[in-house]
């Protein structure tokens, strides 16, 4: 049976358009960090660039070599963590050449170091790219959050931070960072703004 993330990891994935609380475990990512407006052609460049290692791993079976533990499972979303610079937090609008971002994409959990070095090669020999350097692999674990499900384009993300600010200082918790999560559920090259699926997830502790 083929492993779904949206199905077997729906608490993970697939929250409601209200805020809740969750604890996310530890998992492993292919992760590219970077500065800027996600408008740019770069950012489009560094998504394509992990996509190609998800999909390496993904079809190994297909290239001649079957990593121990390996199952058939959907790719997982693109993910991305936000944050400003120094002196895009001094201003009063959002300016987006002062993001600061890290995006990433989660790999399985039989993913190997081995597995990994394999997925490089066959990206750097069948898709090379000046950003494959720059890709790193790691684990992450984000531990207590509140997540929403944001439906509508990511200028109005906004609307939906306002309930999780309401919802963090009615549960007596506090955010750990300034730094938030978004999870992306739709292709925004294909899917109009109105209808785009986004998680947004924050790192909170409790006050009591």
């Amino acid at each position: 049976m083929k492993f779904e993330w949206r199905k077997q990891e729906k608490g993970l994935y697939i929250p409601k358009q209200k805020p809740e609380l969750i604890t996310v475990p530890e998992q492993k990512f292919f992760i590219i960090k970077g500065k800027g407006n996600p408008n740019d052609a770069e950012f489009a460049e560094k998504i394509g660039v992990l996509y190609s290692l998800a999909y390496a791993v993904r079809m190994m079976p297909k290239q001649g070599y079957t990593p121990e533990g390996y199952y058939e499972y959907t790719v997982y979303p693109l993910e991305g963590i936000w944050d400003l610079t120094e002196e895009g937090r001094k201003l009063n609008t959002l300016n987006k050449d002062e993001l600061v971002y890290t995006i990433m994409i989660r790999q399985p959990d039989f993913v190997t170091k081995e597995v990994v070095e394999r997925a490089f090669e066959h990206v750097e020999k069948k898709k090379p790219h000046p950003f494959l350097n720059d890709v790193t692999f790691g684990t992450v674990q984000d531990g207590l959050c509140v997540q929403i499900l944001h439906v509508g384009p990511y200028d109005d993300e906004p609307q939906s931070f306002g309930l999780m600010n309401e919802f963090i200082t009615n549960n007596n918790l506090e955010r750990t960072s300034l730094r938030h999560r978004e999870i992306y559920l739709s292709d925004f090259r294909k899917v109009e703004p109105a209808k785009l699926k986004t998680v947004l997830r924050c790192k909170v502790k409790s006050t009591e």
